[in-house]
């Protein structure tokens, strides 16, 4: 296990490093002038020379690159062009509403997904099967921003049961206004969910060592428990692995619907006020999040299915 994680973290180090300069030279490639943006109606052309040289956007490519890699290696992520505020503040500021924002939508998403799943494997082909199969389909078709418009409009607008919007000051508080953002993403992500894991049980209950132990006469308790559970147990956590990418992609439709202080309405506001050094932080930030929980998520899968881990070494 040490050895195929440590080959793990090696793979992982290039991929970040490709991140680091395609994120540089993608936030550049935003079109608009952040210095012209930031002056606004001041800006004369000794401002935006004078503010332009201050944030070192007049040297060449490679000096702006060589500068922003030798930054990250100190654990700088560099200075808002807009707030004037270093943009690790920033991040720690607006990454816990996220984070929580995403695990509320998987703990949610799999309360939902997981009793779906088993009822339609188990009825496969019956008519539970199917009306579980047609309510997916109906979920796979709905984009986030209509279902988050849908249900701020029933249960915040017209029955007041949830907020409209905000994210509160307590933990109670931030819990109770994050709840319809995260059924939100969490019903567009357990019709995927709901479909994969479906077909994991299906291939798992038509496998040979399942069948063997039910010829043996176990009952179906003990077959469910010992043969089925643990790799559809491996087969969820790889699911939410996999997941998590697009779960913080919908975070930032859903935190601009329901006006949360997230990474991702920061993110919304900084492409348009072209502030490139917390677009850079910001998308580094998520990419190495997701690659941890990558990494993560491979490690419990080879120790919960030790078989799917020498399924890829071959």
């Amino acid at each position: 296990m040490l050895r195929y994680a440590l080959r793990r973290i090696g793979q992982m180090l290039p991929t970040l490093a490709l991140a680091v300069v395609a994120v540089f030279f993608l936030a550049r490639a935003m079109p608009g002038d952040a210095v012209s943006a930031m002056l606004g109606e001041r800006g004369t052309d000794e401002a935006v020379a004078r503010l332009t040289a201050e944030l070192g956007l007049d040297r060449s490519v490679p000096e702006q690159l060589w500068s922003y890699v030798t930054l990250l290696a100190q654990g700088n992520l560099g200075m808002s062009i807009g707030a004037r505020v270093p943009v690790l503040q920033l991040v720690a500021e607006r990454l816990p509403a996220t984070l929580l924002l995403t695990l509320m939508a998987i703990i949610l998403s799999l309360l939902l997904s997981l009793p779906l799943a088993f009822i339609a494997a188990l009825r496969a082909g019956r008519w539970e099967d199917v009306a579980v199969r047609s309510g997916l389909q109906v979920g796979l078709s709905a984009p986030i921003f209509f279902l988050g418009l849908l249900l701020l409009t029933l249960f915040a607008a017209q029955w007041r049961i949830f907020p409209v919007g905000g994210y509160g000051d307590t933990p109670l508080e931030h819990i109770y206004h994050l709840f319809l953002p995260a059924l939100t993403l969490a019903l567009s992500f357990t019709a995927v969910a709901t479909r994969s894991l479906r077909a994991s049980l299906l291939g798992t209950l038509r496998a040979e060592h399942v069948a063997f132990a039910r010829s043996k006469g176990l009952p179906e308790s003990v077959v469910m428990r010992s043969h089925v559970l643990r790799p559809a147990a491996a087969a969820t956590v790889s699911l939410v692995g996999l997941q998590i990418g697009g779960l913080l992609g919908g975070a930032v439709i859903t935190e601009s619907v329901f006006a949360i202080p997230g990474v991702g309405r920061l993110m919304v506001d900084s492409i348009f006020a072209r502030d490139y050094p917390v677009v850079q932080g910001l998308t580094l930030v998520l990419a190495v999040l997701v690659s941890l929980t990558f990494l993560a998520t491979d490690l419990t899968v080879a120790w919960l299915d030790p078989r799917a881990t020498q399924r890829r070494r071959s």
